[in-house]
């Protein structure tokens, strides 16, 4: 951040390519310096987004607490944390080579908080921060005050961020859904979307079942008998043997997943009855635990509207990507508005402690709204021209946008899956049309065609639509004013789609509703006009957009990531900052 606006941010695995690489961040920091045009001993300050020493602390209490269950546990984390995450402060300062007070750190909420509160629009708003576990909190209730640089009395005002109820480890909403995503035969951390996509194929049956282990009060907050769970002791299992007596036998992972739901027709090769049966329970789990977070979120945000009295609530922590909960906090809540920070988990949390560091300790007033996430790298058209050489695929330099949104549109109609590659990529999880794949959303066959032949995924999972922002409320319903409400730009809320648009738009519903995504011109040109084309050619201003990115990879950076890519799957066309790529 320079002066209060944000200049970079990105995460170690666009660069490194491992996915979720929770090693020192050296290329992701090289990136945001160069970006800044500045060197390490330029920088005023350097921030950390949590305080590793309470960490710690909760770390040996908790093992402490249920030795000797906890041994395995307490052996891991001791190595960990003796040879690395203890010396965190020791080893940011040696490889930045900075003096030790140009150091600080922001305790984990804190920075959640900070991370949606002072990328906000607003004076003055309620803040939800709901993850795993921070140091020990997993989710707190507060309120946010600002003063902006141009406000009437400025000097008469200061910045606030005031968390004043909390919920501690071990319970956590975060490591409730972990838990079931455990159960439901995914990875912890990464699969938790799968579940929330697993979930409109069944129906919530099991809620009672889910609140047989898990006490939910009317104000949001909540207690998980433990007896159910192992995450608190355990290396290798979230769940426990009583938790299984209670739901039965887990899911096999990486086992197939169809039900008549899926696929009432039959269509899967060697369809087998009991375990389509089978799999419809494991929907119904997961429709289960998606209802009662929904509902647990909801009487979060219900709770702070009351006690703050604010119009607008905030929220971060991973457990705000859940993006069904987010679309009914929006409908049935009373806040006016709901900003969502884009890169919700912890990630954003680097974010979020510069931003408390500048504006709460040093005082400054406010001048930034994230009003978009394309913060990433850009690469040269130079660099692209090379890869693309260096590949031996055929291409064409066009460097008209409308003639480029003309040949994409072209190729949409045709029946072809484009991916769109340009400036700078994007901050946070979702793909927003930098380094997106798109597809006509009218043919149903594309949700297959782009899970099987392009992403390598299950195929129960969903795509988003894109839409015209001026145009959304024609096919989603409970956006009316799309305008002010920022997670809709960041695809970070599910809205019912109107029932008189599901025939037109197959392949982006999921159960009838879709993850939307809005976009107006000042946001991404290109982007938009190639919607604009598409409307005018087919009267649908709507595409299916899905990541730049091959199962099991982060999101592409460079214009190699993006050719690989290209060239491993069965993407058609590779437009990409001026050049189109083809295979035929």
């Amino acid at each position: 951040m320079e002066d209060g606006v944000l200049v970079a941010a990105a995460e170690e695995e666009r660069f490194s390519r491992i996915k979720h690489d929770n090693g020192f961040p050296h290329h992701a920091i090289d990136f945001c310096l160069q970006q800044a045009g500045i060197k390490p001993q330029d920088l005023d300050y350097v921030v950390f987004y949590e305080k590793p020493l309470l960490k710690f602390e909760r770390i040996l209490m908790t093992a402490l607490s249920t030795f000797p269950k906890s041994w395995g546990t307490f052996r891991e984390a001791s190595i960990a944390w003796l040879n690395e995450k203890l010396w965190v402060k020791g080893t940011i300062l040696h490889q930045l080579d900075l003096p030790a007070d140009k150091l600080l750190f922001v305790e984990h909420h804190l920075s959640h908080a900070a991370s949606a509160f002072f990328c906000s629009p607003y004076h003055d708003a309620a803040i939800l921060t709901v993850d795993g576990v921070g140091e020990w909190t997993t989710a707190s209730l507060g309120r946010g005050t600002a003063f902006w640089e141009n406000d009437a009395d400025a000097s008469q005002r200061s910045n606030s961020i005031d968390l004043f109820r909390e919920i501690k480890f071990p319970h956590s909403l975060g490591l409730l859904y972990s838990a079931f995503t455990a159960f439901l035969g995914f990875r912890v951390n990464e699969g938790e979307y799968k579940v929330m996509g697993m979930a409109p194929y069944g129906e919530p049956q099991y809620v009672d079942k889910i609140y047989d282990i898990f006490d939910l009060r009317d104000d949001g907050s909540f207690n998980l008998n433990l007896d159910y769970f192992t995450f608190h002791h355990s290396t290798t299992r979230t769940f426990s043997d009583k938790f299984v007596r209670h739901f039965g036998k887990p899911r096999t992972p990486e086992s197939d997943f169809y039900t008549l739901t899926t696929h009432p027709d039959k269509s899967v090769p060697q369809w087998d009855d009991s375990l389509a049966r089978q799999n419809q329970y494991y929907a119904d789990i997961a429709a289960s635990i998606q209802r009662v977070t929904e509902e647990t979120l909801l009487k979060m945000a219900r709770h702070a509207y009351e006690v703050t009295g604010c119009k607008n609530l905030c929220m971060a922590g991973g457990v705000a990507l859940n993006s069904v909960a987010n679309g009914r906090i929006l409908r049935e809540t009373p806040f006016d508005r709901v900003y969502v920070q884009p890169a919700a988990g912890d990630s954003g949390g680097a974010l979020g402690a510069a931003l408390y560091v500048y504006h709460v300790l040093l005082g400054n007033p406010r001048r930034f709204v994230m009003e978009h996430a394309y913060w990433g790298q850009h690469h040269t058209a130079d660099t692209a021209q090379t890869a693309i050489n260096n590949t031996g695929f055929a291409y064409q330099d066009v460097s008209d946008r409308d003639k480029i949104a003309t040949m994409m549109v072209d190729d949409l109609l045709a029946g072809k899956v484009v991916s769109l590659f340009q400036d700078r990529f994007e901050w946070g999880p979702r793909a927003l049309g930098n380094r997106s794949i798109l597809a006509d959303p009218r043919r149903p066959e594309m949700k297959d065609i782009v899970n099987r032949k392009i992403k390598f995924r299950e195929p129960f999972r969903p795509f988003a639509p894109v839409v015209l922002e001026n145009r959304a409320v024609e096919y989603f319903e409970g956006v009316e004013d799309p305008e002010p409400h920022y997670p809709l730009r960041y695809m970070l809320m599910v809205q019912p789609i109107r029932s008189s648009k599901q025939d037109r738009i197959p392949a982006v519903s999921h159960g009838g509703t879709g993850r939307v995504q809005t976009v107006r011109p000042d946001w991404n040109p290109l982007y938009h006009r190639v919607l604009e084309l598409f409307e005018e050619a087919t009267g649908v201003p709507v595409l299916l957009n899905t990541s730049f990115n091959l199962r099991g990879e982060p999101m592409v950076n460079t214009p190699e990531n993006a050719l690989q890519s290209f060239g491993k799957s069965g993407i058609d066309s590779l437009y990409m900052d001026g050049f189109v790529v083809r295979k035929s």
